[in-house]
């Protein structure tokens, strides 16, 4: 069972995020917040396996609240989409360095806040290119020049290969496609990239991807 935590200053959303949530076998709501605040103390007494933060809230954003849990060792486990819009994309960055595995906008469709619950809580990262890549182009823009240059000699032809389609937002089992290997090759592929760079999750593959200009403004 995955468990939700929800944090929305609006009750009208948080009712409607629970009963979607809850309607599928295997989610459950089980923690509620109107801030992030209110949030953080809730799970650190009941473990949860995602929290769907607001970017807008009293007593802690949703940005403040991602820093919040990513740096708190006994919350390492817990995976944090973020609800967006466009129009704060320009706030992405932070999330990113914070540890957000996932990013939606606010009229997203039912299924895809259903399908971000279950990828994060997997351990990957939701990179829809419809809905993320303007976001991460933006968010790379804004680390780029404080962040030290990628170690991308590390890695091998392949792996390069395999980081641009990983930045270009495509899943592993597209990467096999593409590549023509199987899916589980790409997957070791992907794995030893995330060793090399340091990186805790695929969001931050992607942003490096960006940063360093193996993936530019613009592929397609």
């Amino acid at each position: 069972m995955i468990r939700v935590a929800l944090a929305d200053d609006h009750q009208l959303v948080r009712a409607g995020f629970r009963a979607l949530l809850n309607s599928e076998p295997d989610i459950e709501v089980v923690v509620e917040a109107s801030g992030g605040e209110d949030l953080l103390r809730a799970i650190r007494a009941t473990p949860v396996d995602v929290a769907l933060l607001d970017i807008r809230m009293p007593d802690g954003d949703g940005l403040w609240t991602t820093e919040q849990i990513a740096a708190d060792p006994a919350l390492s486990d817990v995976r944090v989409v973020i609800v967006t819009t466009f129009e704060l994309d320009e706030y992405v960055a932070r999330a990113i360095r914070a540890g957000a595995a996932g990013f939606l906008v606010k009229d997203t469709e039912p299924v895809d806040l259903i399908r971000a619950v279950r990828v994060v809580a997997e351990g990957d990262a939701l990179l829809s290119p419809g809905i993320t890549r303007r976001l991460l182009e933006r968010a790379a823009e804004g680390l780029r020049d404080a962040a030290s240059p990628s170690p991308l000699t590390a890695l091998t032809d392949r792996e390069r290969e395999v980081l641009l389609l990983v930045g270009r937002g495509l899943s592993n089992d597209e990467i096999a496609a593409e590549l023509f290997l199987s899916p589980l090759t790409a997957k070791t592929h992907v794995s030893r990239i995330m060793q090399k760079l340091h990186a805790r999750d695929r969001v931050r593959l992607v942003v490096l991807a960006y940063e360093s200009g193996l993936v530019t403004r613009g592929w397609g």
